[in-house]
């Protein structure tokens, strides 16, 4: 079993930051691939980006790149998102998934994460 705990959404103007956190319990942090998802209303489930168990991999939607970082502190247990230059339609919900598959790289098919973090909120307006 593995916990999933976000932390650090809220509201924020067009062209401001946020970090979220998600701290991780339950199982060795380091041998599982992470990944960050969002859902706004009305719109199915999307992935925002990806990181390998040693971080040294990741994966970001188009329309994030460039704007967003995923980090993680094996250390801490944690995953990061920095999130810059947010957008309005970067509003939605967001969730921290575990994938603990071992895999080298980590997937970017949701269905494939085993572990859901409960979701924050994050609420962008222009």
């Amino acid at each position: 079993q593995v916990q999933l705990v976000e932390s650090g959404g809220g509201s924020v103007q067009a062209g401001g930051s946020l970090r979220l956190s998600c701290a991780a319990s339950g199982r060795t942090f380091s041998t599982y691939n992470m990944g960050w998802f969002r859902q706004a209303p009305g719109k199915e489930r999307e992935l925002v980006t990806a990181i390998s168990r040693s971080g040294s991999i990741t994966h970001y939607a188009n329309s994030v790149k460039g704007r967003f970082t995923i980090s993680r502190d094996n250390a801490k247990n944690t995953v990061y998102l920095q999130m810059n230059s947010l957008k309005a339609e970067d509003t939605a919900v967001y969730y921290c998934a575990a994938d603990l598959t071992r895999s080298l790289r980590p997937t970017m098919n949701q269905h494939e994460y085993d572990y859901w973090g409960q979701g924050t909120q994050v609420t962008v307006s222009s």
